[in-house]
């Protein structure tokens, strides 16, 4: 039997050495907020993902909360999104005085249901609802090519929520390659820097979009609501003079941690990479076993559906007795995790009068569901040895 006196988390920051160069000189220079690394880091992970306009942000949350501003999400909004997901995705609405209203996943994916969107469009009158912020769980991308669609049937906006996913991807019906954050098919997209993330700053995010005018309003609701910009000034007394125009926030990013960003997404595509070998090790692994694993094939195809690259930022398994895994992998020194107890059943949203039962899919995944170990840097010895932990456990 194999042990081991390393622990081995199920996501992990890789920091190098440029890394810390990159957060050194910037320390040194003129600026630790609002610098030129900010715009340098917008402009490097709009061309990365292949959006005209980025905004950087303090992090994923902040990045969600802009967004619903942006949209003039209020108390008369309804929005919907999944319940499978972390919080903050539904959350972004609540602070603006929205509603908040789930669709169930769809069980071979986690990803929403969008066939269940659709009934729950028809089923409502013209204008029921205001958006829909579809999340790229675990990496894997949403047809939004789809989701589009019903956007525009129904007059809706997208917010992709798209945290797993920066280098993930689907090609469209038109044969054309849709990266997570393009744009294309969203209004507005979001990124987070968190360190267990792709890009990993400590704290950080990211908007991206291709509408000048969101563009232009997230600038000034990241800083307070106010711009020093001449063209959009009401009056103008002299080189001192700015205007808070609207009521914004203060969720600017510092220059520090734009320049960690910035030295991560240069290696971003090797990574992912990394990624990806991982996963292939966990699929062949666990192929013809009773562990269930969502397994799509690179460029794959679903059953006829859009092919897609997912991203892997979680690598998700079902199993019975997932509890005593989850304590079996503990004990040795392998530290899974859960993503994520859906949002409908936590008290704040059963306050509002969301109950256990409204969702069976999501509700089912959660009960099975385990992220094990996937980060760039886990070795292949340590890999093996997850691997090992939990086919044993299977097996018995």
């Amino acid at each position: 039997m194999t042990t081991t006196t390393f622990s081995i988390p199920y996501g992990k920051q890789n920091i190098t050495q440029d890394d810390i160069n990159a957060v050194v000189e910037t320390l040194q220079a003129d600026f630790l907020t609002q610098g030129p690394k900010i715009d340098e880091f917008e402009y490097k992970f709009a061309n990365y993902v292949g959006s005209k306009y980025a905004v950087a942000v303090s992090n994923g949350t902040a990045a969600l909360h802009l967004c619903a501003l942006a949209l003039n999400v209020n108390e008369k909004s309804k929005v919907i999104t999944t319940p499978i997901t972390f919080a903050a995705s539904a959350n972004c609405i609540k602070y603006c005085g929205g509603e908040v209203v789930f669709v169930d996943i769809d069980p071979k994916t986690s990803l929403i249901d969008l066939d269940k969107l659709e009934e729950l469009l028809k089923s409502n009158p013209q204008g029921t609802f205001d958006g829909i912020i579809p999340v790229d769980f675990m990496g894997l991308p949403v047809d939004l090519e789809k989701a589009r669609k019903l956007a525009d049937e129904y007059g809706l906006w997208i917010i992709e929520d798209a945290c797993h996913a920066p280098g993930g991807y689907f090609i469209d019906s038109q044969n054309k390659k849709q990266n997570c954050g393009s744009g294309n098919y969203a209004d507005l997209a979001i990124f987070s820097f968190h360190p267990v993330k792709h890009i990993a700053s400590g704290e950080g995010g990211m908007i991206t979009t291709n509408d000048k005018d969101l563009y232009d309003k997230l600038i000034k609701l990241r800083t307070h609501g106010i711009t020093k910009n001449p063209d959009l000034l009401q009056e103008n007394h002299g080189g001192w003079y700015y205007e808070m125009q609207d009521l914004g926030y203060n969720y600017r990013i510092p220059d520090i941690l734009a320049a960690l960003g910035i030295s991560q997404l240069s290696r971003a595509d090797e990574m992912m990479q990394k990624r990806q070998e991982i996963a292939e090790r966990y699929d062949d692994a666990f192929k013809n076993t009773k562990v269930c694993f969502f397994q799509y094939p690179k460029n794959g195809d679903i059953e006829g559906k859009n092919k897609i690259f997912h991203a892997y930022h979680l690598y998700v398994i079902q199993v019975e007795n997932r509890k005593e895994l989850y304590d079996f992998l503990r004990e040795n020194n392998i530290f899974a995790q859960v993503h994520y107890i859906p949002v409908h059943i936590m008290p704040y949203y059963k306050s509002l009068g969301y109950k256990n039962g409204d969702f069976p899919s999501a509700e089912s995944y959660y009960e099975s569901c385990l992220s094990i170990p996937m980060y760039p840097t886990l070795t292949e010895e340590e890999q093996n040895f997850v691997i090992e932990k939990i086919l044993e456990f299977v097996s018995k």
